[in-house]
């Protein structure tokens, strides 16, 4: 009993400092009676049929005229006094349907001050503002509308969203007739809400690459530091089904609190005495009972709840099911082996589906699970390889990929691998510039269109999948880190990450991965696209066979860059392109990080939509730091004293 009451203060402290610190993240596959402890519901909203009923969804006069709101019961912290703004992301599944000849207005996803629903909102005012507070500061709330009405003489049609700030007469609007997408069809309408602080950009529908509304707005400008974040919604005399089907928030912590580092320190000292206290006792027990632990479970012992809270797409598999699918992992289905398990074709339902298990032998191995699944679990582009499940299990690691029948591309471009019998399977350069194109508009997603920016830090020919059209989808996020927009610019880590060939010369010397270093690694990928050669290694050699970029710009220096084309190509491409993307290759293989184009003039260039980077003749020698420093931040301390494998050139 003595050691509960000593425990009891700790742990209140302990989390009292996580409280302080924590972001705002949850998620809502579905809502069920167990998600209304999470919820702050108003009167007319409940949840039925695994969903938010914003409004009442049963038939009769009960639906007319109706207003209601859903809020996370929790407040996000939007900015601070000290001038840092929050960021979030937040991914909600809409179905709203009419039950009324004409729409019955529409739907909100909002930021509150206020929990309860205003007085006198329904009808044309969506349950955000009443007649009073519209277009008054007091309102303190704004709105992602989808209205469903044209209630104002100023609406655009009925079938529109807009940005309300503190009123529902929209600053932007935009009608999603053009689309051909219809809020009130009753069909799920999948919606992505991004704020940088800055700017805040809306997506509909399955399209991620174009957005259907991108504002610049300062929040902190309208808002109050702490904000509830849901939906609203209303009914007038004509009605409608107001539903959120799942909801998936991600927002940004800010730090700047002296107050809290203090409880922190204080919280972080007491759990060390405890440790110390414990700990005497935990290896008694250990000894004593002779249990064997296994290393790969140690480091994240609450691995289950940690990839929950992380991603709300990727399903959780029982390993029956896919030793079911695999036909208990027989060599048959193998696909491929490498890093860090092997892959296995697999059935899941009627859908074919690869399956990669972790080797248990691997000591990077868990670390690669978890980086995976809580990294591409959150992504969704049609050039990255779709995550479908994972299953942690008996102390398996499995996760559960879409199947692409055409395999890694590695297969396609490298002459020295190809048969004699499968010359035929040769990509054409149209293929080649589609895939380097489909490459490119990933990468560019990654480092510019994610709430946290991800680098992926193992870009190779063998990470990049083909499906039956030849489409690129980059893959294998085993290395990839996430790091917080406008607070970092690089991951350090003491583990030398990536393969050799496609390593910049910095990441080699510093240990850091940046946008800069994965524009590198692309860079290498091009010219082994174009040229069908493996990288070679990092020498300083400037001979063609041991290094190709080396090879490349000695070309390019003599003004024979053409000569490095694949010559299984027989020519049949146009000069034009292939010494351009030849030359684009090059400048994403500049030694100085500073002079690498970034993924969006990458895709400009490829586009025709900007002019080639200026590449020198002489490829210039590297030098650390370069001139302007790279980083805002440089020291020793991440240089390892040991270094672990580095990813072997074959797929995964």
């Amino acid at each position: 009993m003595r050691f509960h009451l000593v425990a009891a203060p700790v742990i209140l402290a302990v989390l009292w400092a996580l409280a302080l610190v924590q972001s705002l993240d949850f998620q809502f596959p579905n809502f069920t009676e167990a998600a209304r402890k999470q919820l702050i519901l108003s009167s007319n909203s409940y949840i039925a049929e695994k969903a938010i009923q914003v409004t009442p969804d049963s038939h009769g006069a009960s639906m007319a005229n109706m207003s209601g709101r859903v809020l996370y019961r929790w407040p996000f912290r939007l900015w601070s006094k000290g001038g840092k703004k929050a960021s979030f992301n937040t991914t909600f599944v809409l179905n709203i349907k009419n039950m009324t000849p004409s729409s019955g207005e529409g739907l909100a996803f909002i930021l509150t001050a206020d929990r309860d629903v205003p007085v006198g909102s329904e009808g044309q005012w969506l349950g955000i503002v009443n007649p009073t507070l519209n277009g008054s500061m007091e309102a303190r709330t704004a709105a992602v509308e989808f209205d469903t009405g044209k209630s104002f003489p100023d609406d655009l049609d009925d079938n529109h969203i807009g940005l309300d700030v503190n009123s529902v007469y929209s600053r932007t609007s935009v009608s999603l007739n053009g689309r051909n997408i219809y809020i009130s069809s009753g069909n799920d309408i999948k919606v992505v809400v991004r704020y940088d602080g800055k700017n805040l950009t809306v997506f509909v529908g399955e399209d991620m690459d174009n957005p259907v509304l991108s504002e610049h707005l300062n929040l902190s400008s309208y808002l109050p530091e702490a904000v509830y974040v849901g939906f609203s919604g209303s009914t007038s005399n004509n009605t409608q089904l107001n539903c959120v089907k799942s909801w998936e928030f991600i927002g940004s912590e800010i730090k700047d609190s002296k107050l809290r580092w203090v409880w922190i320190l204080v919280a972080a000292g007491s759990v060390l005495i405890l440790l110390i206290s414990t700990g005497i006792g935990a290896v008694f027990l250990h000894r004593k009972r002779g249990c064997k632990v296994d290393r790969l479970d140690d480091a994240y012992p609450n691995i289950d709840e940690a990839i929950l809270r992380s991603s709300i797409a990727p399903r959780n598999y029982k390993f029956k099911e896919l030793g079911k699918a695999t036909g208990n992992f027989n060599r048959k289905n193998k696909l491929g082996k490498g890093g860090f398990g092997t892959v296995y074709k697999g059935i899941l339902g009627n859908k074919e589906v690869a399956v990669k298990r972790v080797s248990k032998k691997s000591t990077q191995g868990k670390q690669e699970f978890m980086a995976e699944v809580t990294t591409i679990g959150n992504l969704h582009h049609r050039n990255l390889v779709k995550l479908i499940g994972w299953c942690h299990e008996r102390r398996e690691y499995l996760l559960v990929y879409e199947y692409l029948p055409n395999g890694s591309l590695d297969k396609y471009v490298f002459c020295d691998e190809k048969p004699v019998t499968q010359e035929a399977t040769v990509l054409s350069w149209e293929k080649r510039l589609s895939v380097i194109s489909g490459v490119a508009h990933a990468l560019d997603y990654l480092h510019n269109g994610c709430m946290k920016r991800v680098f992926h830090r193992d870009i190779k020919a063998s990470n990049i999948m083909l499906d039956s059209d030849f489409n690129a989808k980059l893959g294998d996020f085993g290395l990839a880190r996430t790091i917080i927009r406008n607070e970092q610019t690089h991951h350090s880590t003491k583990e030398l990450a990536g393969t050799p060939g496609y390593m910049a010369p910095e990441s080699i010397l510093t240990g850091r991965a940046t946008a800069e270093t994965d524009v590198y690694a692309f860079g290498v990928l091009v010219l082994e696209v174009a040229c069908g050669r493996k990288p070679g290694g990092q020498t300083e050699r400037d001979d063609y066979i041991s290094n190709i970029v080396h090879g490349l710009w000695e070309l390019y220096r003599r003004g024979t860059i053409l000569e490095g084309a694949d010559a299984r190509l027989d020519g049949i491409f146009k000069k034009e392109e292939m010494e351009r993307v030849l030359i684009l290759g090059l400048a994403c293989c500049h030694p100085n990080p500073n002079d690498r184009p970034s993924m969006k003039t990458v895709l400009e260039v490829l586009t025709g939509e900007a002019p080639l980077p200026d590449v020198p003749a002489e490829r210039p020698v590297f030098m650390w730091p370069p001139k302007p420093p790279s980083f805002k931040e440089w020291d020793n301390s991440i240089i390892g004293d040991q270094l672990p494998p580095i990813s072997e050139l074959a797929g995964r």
